[in-house]
């Protein structure tokens, strides 16, 4: 794996649990520790901090494939400006 960057961040099939990695709405690749049906928890695979929580119904939580992870954590700025973009392009807003 070289760690290039895809075109775009696909959601992966299936629901997100502990073991699994999943992006934050920070964008962050987060391995998931804890999932009770509302909120995720897990520790940043960019900077391991943690506890990393998201709200399932409220947050853009997606679930990533390996390729993202090593994408992000190659170039971790420019996965950054990326996943801003593709999120404003996809909800027509800036990013919060």
């Amino acid at each position: 794996m070289t760690g290039t960057m895809t075109a775009v961040t696909i959601d992966q099939p299936g629901d997100i649990n502990p073991g699994d990695i999943y992006e934050d709405c920070s964008f962050h690749p987060v391995l998931c520790t804890h999932n009770d049906g509302e909120v995720l928890m897990g520790i940043s695979l960019i900077d391991a901090t943690a506890p990393r929580t998201c709200d399932l119904e409220h947050c853009g939580v997606i679930k990533l494939s390996i390729d993202d992870v090593n994408a992000a954590r190659a170039d971790w700025p420019a996965y950054l400006v990326r996943r801003t973009a593709e999120f404003e392009a996809e909800y027509d807003k800036p990013a919060t």
